[in-house]
């Protein structure tokens, strides 16, 4: 079991209705938005600091782009209108926005990390969070990611997952499972 401190903050990255587009290919965790609803619910009512994240695309014909209906948060992790919205227009939360700053005024918090996609932004913000010297943890069944192909093979969502929770397991974050996250 891991218990959030006090100072806990969750940070819930690029969870938008854009990413329910067939053009991503398959996906492996069909479930992740109820493990997100649920870990949200549990910081929410404990009292945790929340942050939302979401993407920006600059190319003007992206799903992801603000204005489109794709740009908008899912319905089981919407800000509430005290939360924290960061709006970021490349894969790390950290680029280009006031998360550090946010953190650190914090206290310099624990930070949890859930949402799409593994490979892309949650990866990316698990490694800087890391090496910014945050105490991180990535919720793993709280993220989900889409297949690839390289070099005409296709490679599965759940293999995508996996390799880059490994890649970022122990050097930037900790793996835990939501059902491990206590308060």
């Amino acid at each position: 079991m891991v218990t959030a401190s006090s100072l806990a903050a969750l940070v819930i990255i690029d969870v938008q209705k854009g990413f329910d587009d067939p053009v991503w290919g398959a996906r492996n965790n069909p479930g992740a938005e109820n493990v997100m609803k649920d870990v949200l619910r549990k910081f929410r009512s404990n009292g945790r600091k929340t942050i939302h994240v979401r993407h920006d695309s600059l190319n003007p014909n992206s799903l992801l782009k603000s204005g489109k209906p794709g740009f908008d948060f899912k319905p089981e992790v919407s800000p509430l209108d005290h939360e924290t919205i960061i709006t970021k227009h490349v894969n790390s939360a950290f680029i280009g926005t006031k998360l550090e700053e946010i953190l650190h005024s914090m206290g310099d918090p624990e930070i949890y990390i859930m949402g799409l996609a593994t490979d892309h932004c949650v990866s990316v913000t698990a490694r800087m969070s890391g090496n910014l010297g945050f105490r991180t943890f990535v919720i793993r069944d709280g993220c989900a990611a889409n297949e690839r192909e390289l070099d005409g093979k296709k490679i599965s969502a759940d293999l995508v997952h996996d390799v880059n929770l490994a890649s970022i397991n122990g050097e930037f974050a900790s793996l835990i499972w939501s059902s491990e996250l206590e308060f």
